[in-house]
């Protein structure tokens, strides 16, 4: 899986570095357009958090810490991808110790968000297949458990590039400055292929993991439901959270459809480029709060509450200092 790299700088093929420039004027709105998304979901999920760990309610249900540790490392990759994509634009090199820090926290946590989905879905497996062995299976420790092991399996296999490196390049490489690019930084071919062999065996155990667990869902959903409103309303869950879910996993094919795009357009480099990045990296964390803090119904109780309180201490607060002045 292809790092979110900075998709407005340059554009790189295998053996070939060709550099090619945005306009100011593109330069500018690219950059708008990625700093108003950030804002944005840096916004709805703060706002998802703070609900979460104000209510002791959620603690305890594996469902929605999975749901918060997904956010949380959404907000992470989001931030430290559009952080790279905008010094991209600014200094254009960076150092390359600090590339290599950006590029493994954006591996780390993009990967981390698909295998976060496939938990999420053997957990729904559970409760709506095997209802009275949920509580015993899908206990608050284990899910804890679960997290680390989506640390571990998404963090093992990449960390080693970094460890490859150190061994195969000089300390006066760190101390460069480059384009930040995984290629360019974790250079050795034989990462590529082990990159490549990681990539297969992800792709295939989570898209086996989610048809198994979205299909089971979809019949027990449609065998278990007495109203019609209430089984097209799962089915139509289980079709948001299955895009959702196929958008992630195309983080896992995209360099390779990005570079088949590129030789059927070669005129819409930097155009195919940015628009990967906003549909791969950015799109997907737009429908975890869709589908989780405004169509659960538990958690749009408590998301609710919360915005209505803020909103009543907003208005005290304006209202104070005009008493205050009236007095």
């Amino acid at each position: 899986m292809s790092a979110p790299e900075a998709p407005g700088g340059n554009m790189s093929f295998p053996h070939q570095l060709t550099f090619i420039r945005d306009t100011f004027t593109t330069a500018f709105v690219k950059n708008l357009i990625v700093v108003l998304v950030w804002l944005i979901l840096s916004y709805i999920n703060g706002t998802l958090v703070t609900t979460f760990f104000r209510h002791q309610t959620f603690y305890e249900d594996p469902r929605y810490i999975l749901f918060i540790h997904m956010v949380i490392n959404d907000a992470i990759q989001l931030t430290v991808t559009i952080t790279l994509f905008i010094l991209s634009y600014i200094f254009y090199k960076i150092n390359v110790s600090f590339c290599c820090f950006f590029i493994l926290v954006a591996v780390f946590t993009t990967r981390n968000t698909p295998v976060n989905l496939a938990s999420m879905a053997i957990e729904r497996y559970i409760a709506v297949c095997e209802p009275l062995r949920h509580a015993q299976i899908c206990t608050v420790r284990r899910t804890h458990m679960v997290i680390g092991l989506i640390w571990f399996i998404c963090v093992a296999p990449d960390i080693t590039d970094l460890f490859v490196t150190l061994a195969t390049e000089s300390l006066s490489f760190f101390h460069e400055s480059v384009f930040c690019l995984r290629q360019n930084v974790f250079k050795d071919p034989i990462l590529a292929t082990k990159r490549q062999a990681f990539d297969i065996i992800y792709f295939s155990c989570v898209f086996l993991t989610l048809v198994f667990t979205y299909l089971r869902i979809m019949f027990a959903a449609r065998a278990l439901s007495t109203e019609k409103t209430s089984a097209q309303r799962a089915r139509n869950t289980i079709l948001i959270h299955g895009a959702q879910l196929a958008m992630c996993l195309l983080s896992y094919i995209s360099p390779s459809v990005e570079l088949v795009l590129h030789l059927l357009f070669p005129g819409r480099i930097l155009e195919i480029r940015f628009a990967n990045y906003l549909v791969v990296y950015i799109l997907p964390r737009f429908l975890s709060p869709i589908i989780y803090g405004v169509r659960d119904k538990k958690f749009r109780k408590y998301l609710k509450m919360h915005l209505l309180s803020k909103g009543c201490r907003d208005k005290l607060q304006r209202v104070a200092p005009q008493h205050k002045d009236a007095q």
